[in-house]
C-alpha cells in the first residue's frame, strides 16, 4: 500500500468521496486553485461549474463580502439546494478574517439559519480561505 500525504481538502477534510458529483458557485480569479485541484482529486473528477443541472452530492460556494448581503448570500444557498441530493453538503468557501472580501462567520450562520440549514464546522482549507460547512437542520426530537 502506498501512503498519501495529507491535503488540505481530501476526501477526510472536506467530506469528500471518489464519484460525488462537486458543483461550484461564485468561481472568479482569487478562488484557490490548489484547492481545486484537491477536491478533483478526491471526487475522480471535474468540479462542475454552476450551469449543471443534474442532482449533486456537494455544493462549493465562493462568497466574497461584495457579492452581496445576508439575502443574497441566502438566496444563493436556496439556490444551491435546488440540485442538492438528500444528505448533501454545502461548503461556503470565504476569505479569511483580515483578508480582502472576508465575510464574518455571524453573516454565513445567518444566511444558513434563514435557508433551512446548520452550520457544523469551519475549517482553514487554503492559505487565504475558510470553508464553512452546512447541512440541512434535523427534525427536532
Amino acid at each position: 500500500m502506498v501512503a498519501r500525504p495529507e491535503t488540505t481538502a481530501g476526501s477526510g477534510r472536506l467530506g469528500l468521496a471518489p464519484g460525488q458529483v462537486v458543483q461550484e458557485f461564485g468561481y472568479d480569479d482569487d478562488c484557490d486553485d490548489d484547492l481545486r485541484a484537491e477536491v478533483e482529486s478526491a471526487v475522480g473528477g471535474p468540479i462542475e461549474d454552476e450551469s449543471y443541472g443534474d442532482v449533486i452530492d456537494v455544493a462549493m460556494l465562493w462568497w466574497r463580502d461584495d457579492d452581496g448581503d445576508t439575502q443574497d448570500l441566502t438566496d444563493a444557498l436556496t439556490d444551491a439546494l435546488t440540485t442538492l441530493e438528500d444528505g448533501g453538503l454545502i461548503w461556503v468557501l470565504a476569505p479569511k478574517s483580515g483578508r480582502e472580501g472576508h465575510v464574518s462567520p455571524a453573516e454565513i450562520e445567518e444566511a444558513a439559519t434563514t435557508a433551512g440549514l446548520h452550520t457544523t464546522s469551519t475549517l482553514a482549507v487554503a492559505p487565504a480561505w475558510s470553508a464553512f460547512r452546512l447541512t440541512s437542520r434535523g427534525r427536532g426530537r
